[in-house]
C-alpha cells in the first residue's frame, strides 16, 4: 500500500525489487539458452552468466525469505 504521499511502503519496495531480480532471472536463463545453441558456445561467458544466476537465485530466495513470514505448523 502507499500512503498519503504517495510512496511505496517497505514490503512493496521488496516486492518490487524481488519482481525485478526474478526477471533478470528469467533473462539470464534466456541468455544462457541461447549461448547453449550456437555451434562453439563461449565456455567462459557460460560460466560467468551461470555463476550470475546462481547468486541471484540466491539473492530472490533470501528476500523471499524476508516478505514471506514463517509459518510453523
Amino acid at each position: 500500500m502507499t500512503d498519503k504521499m504517495g510512496k511505496m511502503n517497505h514490503l512493496e519496495v521488496l516486492r518490487a525489487e524481488l519482481l525485478q531480480m526474478q526477471q533478470e532471472h528469467r533473462d539470464l536463463d534466456a541468455a544462457i539458452e541461447a549461448l547453449h545453441e550456437r555451434v562453439r558456445p563461449d565456455v567462459l561467458l557460460l560460466q560467468r552468466l551461470k555463476r550470475k544466476k546462481l547468486l541471484l537465485k540466491d539473492k530472490i530466495q533470501r528476500m523471499e525469505d524476508d516478505i514471506l513470514p514463517d509459518i510453523i505448523a
